[in-house]
C-alpha cells in the first residue's frame, strides 16, 4: 500500500510506546491518524501532534469501539489502515503457595479474563470493525488492495514466562488467528499480519530500577538492549507498504529467548 497524503489511518493504543511510534511513522507519510487510548491528556496531546483526532475508548467496550471509528472516519473517512497496539498484562502464577503461611491460591479467574478481553478479543473487535469499513472502499492498485491491519503478540506467544499464562494466551491467540483472518479478508484485498516483540522500551518498563534494565539489556542476544519503539515502527511500516506482506507472525526481538523466569 503507497500511505499518500490523508490516508485514514487508525492506531490503538497510540498515546505511548509502540503505538505512539507507529502512529508517528505512518503520519510523518502525510497520513491522517485517529488515535485510539484511555489516556486522553497524553492521546489529545499526540492528535495535535500529529494533526490527527483522539478517540478515548475502552477495546473492551462494543460501544466505546464503534463510537470511536464513528468519530475517526467523520473526522478522516474510512480509514484503510488500522495498527494495534493496546495492550495489558499481569504476573500471576496458575496454583501458589504462599510462603508466608503456606495457603494455596490459584489464578483468580476475572483477572484472566480481563487480560483475554483487552489482548485478544480487543484486538479482533477492532480488526472486525475496520475490515467491516474496508470493505465499502474502492480497490487502490492493480492488486486490489483496500487495506490492510498490522497486530501486537509477544515473544511470549511462543515462550511465556512463569506467571503470564493469561498474557501468553493472550498474545497467542493474536498469532493463531492472523491466518485465518488474512485468509478471511483475502478476497477483498485487506492484509493483515502480526508483530511479536521481544523487550522494548516502552512505559511499562521505563519505572524499573536500572540494574533491572542492564539485566534486560544483557538477555538480548543482539543488540544487548531494549528494543527501540521506533524499531517496531519500522517493521509495522513494512507490513504496511509492502502489498506482498500477508498473513505473516514475524518476531522482533534481538533473537532472545525468554527463559523460564
Amino acid at each position: 500500500m503507497e500511505i499518500s497524503a490523508n490516508t485514514p489511518a487508525v492506531v490503538t493504543g497510540g498515546a505511548s510506546g509502540l503505538g505512539l511510534a507507529t502512529a508517528r511513522a505512518i503520519a510523518a507519510k502525510g497520513a491522517k491518524v485517529a488515535i485510539f487510548d484511555m489516556k486522553e491528556d497524553e492521546g489529545e496531546k499526540v492528535a495535535k501532534e500529529l494533526g490527527g483526532t483522539f478517540c478515548k475508548v475502552n477495546v473492551t467496550s462494543e460501544e466505546e469501539v464503534a463510537a470511536a471509528f464513528a468519530k475517526a472516519r467523520e473526522a478522516h473517512g474510512q480509514e484503510r489502515i488500522l495498527v494495534n497496539c493496546a495492550g495489558i498484562g499481569n504476573a500471576i502464577k496458575t496454583a501458589s503457595r504462599s510462603k508466608e503461611d503456606g495457603s494455596i491460591k490459584h489464578f483468580p479467574l476475572a483477572a484472566f479474563d480481563f487480560v483475554i478481553q483487552v489482548n485478544l478479543v480487543g484486538t479482533f473487535r477492532c480488526i472486525a470493525h475496520a475490515a467491516a469499513g474496508m470493505l465499502t472502499l474502492d480497490p487502490l492498485n492493480d492488486d486490489g488492495e483496500r487495506g490492510a491491519i498490522v497486530n501486537t503478540a509477544s515473544v511470549a506467544a511462543e515462550d511465556g514466562q512463569i506467571g503470564q499464562a493469561a498474557y501468553s494466551a493472550s498474545k497467542g491467540g493474536v498469532v493463531g488467528m492472523t491466518l485465518p483472518i488474512a485468509r478471511d479478508l483475502m478476497g477483498e484485498g485487506i492484509r493483515v499480519n502480526t508483530i511479536l516483540p521481544g523487550i522494548f522500551h516502552t512505559p511499562l518498563l521505563m519505572g524499573l530500577p536500572e540494574k533491572a534494565i542492564e539485566a534486560l539489556n544483557a538477555s538480548v542476544p543482539f543488540p544487548k538492549r531494549l528494543g527501540k519503539p521506533e524499531e517496531y515502527a519500522k517493521l509495522a511500516m513494512v507490513m504496511l507498504e509492502n502489498t506482498y506482506f500477508n498473513g505473516e507472525d514475524v518476531r522482533l526481538d534481538g533473537a532472545i529467548r525468554m527463559a523460564p523466569r
